[in-house]
């Protein structure tokens, strides 16, 4: 495993030029690039990547990403990623950003907030042609102003387009949960059965509640993914949903009166039953002792 503390030891690397700037880095690698070297890695820096690939895989955890359509990628720092043979079947773009690159603007703050820096690159965004030019426009931009002489305005108009970029991912990505509503349905289904069966086999009761990053694991995708197309779906996330599950269930053993609630809540995999009414509360506005009342009456 390789690390790289800075764009520039990736740039060398990778036989490209050291960047205008040590804490941010542009390429664009042609289609007549030679089959890249064989790398996994982590790195102290954001990525924002286009690519289409005419052969080879990328991998970003032990999950393995191969296609050979326009897609877009986001890392961030530290996360484990692999090239593998990879030759390109379209030019490509590498944004690399520093996170100290990113001090003092707004933008600091809101690379945190896009769940897709945490994606797997298997749930890449995948681009229409309309929506590759709009991608490409706003690097090409971004690429005249970092090789011009810099100025006081440089940096601004730079991160403007890197914020355009992630705001048009965001609604593109909308988009691609929209169109693979047929995949979504078969997630959610999935998802449900995997819970039942986690209860059913009286797994809560060995190992706790279900978390969402074991549900994804389960599904074969990052947790911020699931959540979010859970959420395209069904209006809820990963979390609320186990907790609705969990609820449902809870509702069924208290009516059936044979166990106590410290007993039901153990059973259902809380370690401490007060967050088990407090949790039951919250969703159906009874504690468990008022809900076995109300049904008893």
């Amino acid at each position: 495993m390789t690390h790289f503390n800075t764009i520039s030891d990736l740039h060398k690397v990778q036989g490209y030029p050291p960047p205008n700037n040590p804490l941010f880095g542009l390429k664009v690698l042609k289609k007549t690039t030679k089959s890249l070297k064989n790398i996994e890695m982590t790195c102290n820096f954001y990525f924002i990547c286009f690519k289409k690939l005419k052969a080879g895989n990328l991998w970003y955890g032990k999950t393995k990403y191969d296609h050979d359509s326009g897609f877009m990628y986001f890392l961030k720092p530290n996360q484990v990623f692999g090239v593998h043979d990879v030759k390109l079947k379209g030019d490509a773009f590498s944004i690399e950003i520093h996170e100290d690159y990113l001090m003092g603007h707004p933008i600091f703050s809101e690379m945190k907030k896009y769940d897709f820096f945490e994606y797997g690159t298997h749930e890449a965004l995948h681009l229409s042609p309309k929506e590759e030019k709009i991608m490409w426009s706003l690097f090409n931009k971004m690429q005249d102003e970092y090789n011009n002489n810099p100025d006081e305005f440089s940096k601004q108009i730079i991160l403007s387009h890197v914020d355009s970029i992630l705001k048009y991912a965001q609604r593109f990505y909308k988009r691609q949960f929209i169109d693979r509503k047929p995949l979504l349905g078969i997630t959610v289904t999935k998802f449900n059965e995997c819970l039942r069966t986690y209860f059913e086999e009286e797994g809560a009761g060995n190992k706790g509640l279900p978390t969402v990053s074991y549900m994804a694991s389960e599904l074969n995708l990052s947790a911020k993914y699931l959540s979010d197309l859970l959420k395209a779906e069904t209006g809820k996330t990963a979390l609320e949903l186990i907790h609705l599950y969990v609820i449902s269930e809870a509702k069924n053993l208290l009516v059936a009166g044979d166990r106590s609630i410290a007993e039901i809540a153990y059973r259902l995999g809380f370690e401490n039953p007060p967050y088990f009414s407090r949790l039951f509360k919250k969703e159906t506005g009874m504690s468990p002792k008022e809900y076995i009342h109300h049904n008893l009456n």
